[in-house]
């Protein structure tokens, strides 16, 4: 495996949806995750990772180092099993135990790093029946959360189609479709040099999680997600592992705004996205990614 990195990062990531739902929430009837107390709209941090593991999945064909182990349909406990398949010299030990000998115990846990990009970006509680131990992740974001209050809308729809044979009378059915008519949302993102040198993250790794967060709603379309597009990854990057500043302090330092407060956005050019390059902390560069 490569290196793992040697820097401290943190990232702040712009998106924004038109016509659609980006996150639906199961406990509201699947209408658009909100804050409701400042109506803010809600993307959470699992819904974005669950998109740069299916970009990797396309764009590396499921092949190591970046296969990716939380697949749809692919028991977890499949995975886990291939780590002793792969090492036949350590007897496998009884349900949910690790082998004993530590050595053996970290040579498990260091397959599934070295082989899925998911586990050594995000980590991975891999303590179930069959035990390749657990690893904290170096890549860890918050839930993304829109810039200004946002009104969900639920539209009625309707299909020619009927689905039972009782129905065949009816003209048609009906349906609902809920909607953000537009909004644009921040996520922030930190990159730990000290995690990532436990589970193996590399230069090469960094570079995919990037080209991920720019590509990734291209492959992720689909009706009830209306048009979604990356707008902006700032980077900060430090000159040490432990870091030169706050996270908060670099986070501070972007700021998104309206810029006519008279009318709502319906697009990305309604918004100024600055950063205050002036007050950048010294040992802390920056690079715009998109």
């Amino acid at each position: 495996m490569s290196k793992p990195i040697e820097n401290r990062y943190e990232f702040v990531y712009f998106f924004d949806v038109r016509d659609g739902n980006p996150n639906g929430d199961p406990d509201a009837g699947n209408m658009p995750r909100i804050d409701p107390e400042t109506s803010q709209g809600l993307v959470t941090d699992v819904c974005l990772k669950r998109k740069i593991r299916n970009y990797v999945d396309i764009t590396k064909a499921n092949q190591p180092p970046h296969e990716i182990y939380v697949r749809e349909k692919e028991p977890l406990n499949r995975q886990n099993e291939r780590a002793y398949i792969n090492n036949p010299d350590i007897d496998r030990p009884a349900e949910k135990k690790l082998p004993k000998k530590k050595e053996e115990a970290k040579k498990i846990t260091r397959w599934m790093c070295d082989n899925f990009f998911d586990i050594r970006t995000f980590g991975a509680v891999m303590s179930t029946e069959v035990n390749c131990g657990q690893v904290r992740g170096p890549v860890q974001m918050t839930f993304a959360r829109s810039i200004d209050p946002i009104i969900p809308l639920d539209i009625s729809i309707t299909r020619m189609a009927v689905t039972n044979e009782k129905d065949l009378e009816k003209e048609r059915t009906m349906g609902r479709k809920h909607i953000v008519p537009y909004a644009l949302y921040r996520a922030e993102g930190y990159i730990s040099a000290h995690l990532a040198a436990k589970t193996g993250f590399s230069e090469a790794d960094l570079e995919l999680l990037w080209e991920s967060l720019i590509n990734m709603f291209e492959h992720d379309r689909s009706a009830a997600r209306g048009l979604m597009s990356a707008r902006n990854l700032i980077v900060f990057k430090h000159q040490t592992a432990l870091g030169n500043a706050p996270a908060h302090k670099l986070f501070d330092l972007v700021k998104a705004k309206l810029k006519d407060n008279s009318k709502p956005a319906r697009a990305i050019s309604a918004y100024a996205i600055s950063v205050n390059e002036d007050d950048l902390p010294a040992g802390v560069t920056l690079e715009e990614k998109i």
